[in-house]
Order: structure tokens, then sequence, then C-alpha cells
């Protein structure tokens, strides 16, 4: 029985229209309101990645292998 072939990744950067219409549907319809939750949401994650890098080690940051015996 010949397997399906895998379905084609999807890059994180393509947005459908159905995407679109639920963030404004969500917003009420209003295209400032949620370019606004984007833009909060975007400053939200840019400080989790901050702080999660302050917290990560030195030497986890530069992906230094662990001496092995």
């Amino acid at each position: 029985m010949p397997s399906e072939p895998a379905p084609a990744e999807r890059s994180p950067f393509d947005v459908s229209d159905a995407e679109i219409d639920q963030a404004l549907t969500i917003c009420d319809g209003d295209p400032r309101e949620t370019i606004r939750a984007l833009l909060v949401g975007q400053a939200f994650l840019e400080h989790e990645m901050s702080t999660l890098k302050a917290d990560a080690s030195a030497g986890f940051r530069r992906r230094r292998q662990p001496v092995e015996d």
C-alpha cells in the first residue's frame, strides 16, 4: 500500500485570509484595534524572548557541548 505524501511544510509567515478575517472578527472588525492587538502580542513575545535570553547561561548561549569522558 503506497504511503501518502507528507503535507507541505507551512511557513510561519504564511497567513491565510481566514486567519486575517478571524483577527478582525475578534476585534469587532476594527482594523486599528486589530493592529493594536497584534502589536501588543508582538511586544509581549519580544519581552518573553529577552527574558529567556537573559536567564540562559552563557555556555548555553554559546552552544558549548558538554565534555565527554
